[in-house]
């Protein structure tokens, strides 16, 4: 039986396209790229100095350079271009009131990520909350998520962390399917984020929940 729930962030409990896709679009524009907003929410997930090298060839340094950029318009405008997904609320009141242990695990830097949960009302929910460094280490899913057992271990002693049967990794992208078989624990793919189409169904995840009252379910059962 699950007790500690690992939620990503973008695509699983909130929709930040638009602020995403913006802000890749203004530091695309700085080289001299202009592309539609709309054609970038494949920034969405994963990390972004690795995911600028795939969509625009660059090197690791003008990635480094792109990501300065994006995160001149997200620190003030783009982290506010977003909303929570329907029902998620409810649904994270509904686990936590159940006993359930509620944990974020995003690639996005922990200083947005906390802002963002702030800025929703949903900080509270959470007992251990986890990002990358805006340094950009700690940015792969696996490195987060073992972040967050770290945090737990050091928030319940008394609980064995290296037994992860107990712990359930929740995502969008395949990303987080596998950061958390990396971690050895097991994994859903929730269909209302931005996985490409047979993304998740090809992972290795235990299921792919399609609402959140799919997701409450599937803990239930």
């Amino acid at each position: 039986m699950y007790r500690y729930l690992l939620f990503d962030l973008d695509g699983t409990l909130t929709d930040p396209a638009e602020g995403i896709t913006s802000c890749v679009s203004y530091a695309l524009a700085h080289f001299g790229i202009h592309a539609d907003p709309k054609a970038l929410t494949a920034f969405i997930g994963p990390p972004l100095r690795e995911q600028f090298m795939e969509y625009a060839g660059f090197d690791s340094d003008t990635a480094e350079q792109a990501v300065a950029k994006y995160r001149e318009r997200y620190s003030t405008t783009g982290i506010f271009e977003n909303r929570v997904l329907d029902g998620i609320p409810s649904l994270l009141a509904r686990l936590r009131d159940d006993g359930y242990i509620l944990c974020v695990s995003s690639s996005k830097p922990e200083v947005f990520v906390v802002r963002t949960l702030e800025k929703f009302g949903l900080a509270d929910l959470f007992t251990v909350t986890v990002g990358s460094e805006l340094d950009g280490t700690r940015v792969k899913k696996a490195e987060v998520i073992e972040e967050t057992l770290r945090r737990l271990a050091c928030r319940f002693p008394a609980e064995d962390f290296t037994d992860r049967s107990a712990c359930l990794m929740i995502g969008d992208r395949i990303y987080d399917i596998d950061g958390a078989a990396a971690c050895g624990m097991d994994a859903v793919g929730v269909s209302f984020g931005y996985a490409a189409p047979g993304e998740l169904e090809s992972s290795c995840a235990r299921a792919v929940i399609h609402t959140p009252n799919a997701l409450l379910a599937f803990l239930k059962a």
